[in-house]
């Protein structure tokens, strides 16, 4: 009996396979917002203020940083939960690809995160005119919130990996 729930258990792993597919649909979505706004942007290139160009490549870095977050998150959960990638050696295979542990996928979310965050800050703070201090503020609340949680995670893995645990 305790043979089959194991095998059960560690079957269900399986059940992460979805979630990876929708993640890889949401990259797809996300590149084509991506391309979106650069269609978009392109008309208006000439008219646009040196401010307003700023923002809009913000955006497009914010949608970078998101992808390759979600790259990130897809590969190394796939990797680490349901079965390793075959690559084939004539492939260009990532160098980071099988190397990654969930506390390295963690702190490297974090820090994701916090830079995503930080792209978010500074859109906002270009248009700080047009927005009120009580969205500032909260905007750098939450900005420090990740920064000290990203901090946080790392110090208490970098204690683990000394013993401290």
């Amino acid at each position: 009996m305790e043979k089959l729930i194991e095998r059960i258990i560690y079957a269900s792993r399986w059940l992460m396979f979805p979630v990876y597919i929708g993640l890889s649909l949401g990259f797809i979505l996300l590149t084509l917002k991506f391309f979106q706004q650069i269609i978009f942007v392109i008309p208006k290139i000439l008219m646009m203020s040196e401010s307003g160009l700023v923002l809009v490549v913000l955006s497009l870095i914010d949608i970078s940083l998101v992808g390759g977050l979600l790259v990130m998150v897809m590969f190394s959960g796939y990797e680490n939960f349901i079965s390793k990638m075959e690559i084939k050696t004539d492939k260009k295979k990532l160098g980071w690809m099988g190397t990654m542990d969930v506390n390295s996928i963690k702190n490297k979310v974090a820090s994701s995160i916090v830079a995503i965050s930080s792209v978010h800050s500074l859109r906002l703070f270009m248009d700080a005119e047009k927005i009120s201090n009580d969205q500032i503020m909260w905007c750098v609340l939450i900005h420090l919130t990740f920064v000290i949680s990203a901090f946080g995670m790392a110090c208490i893995d970098k204690m683990s990996k000394r013993g401290y645990s």
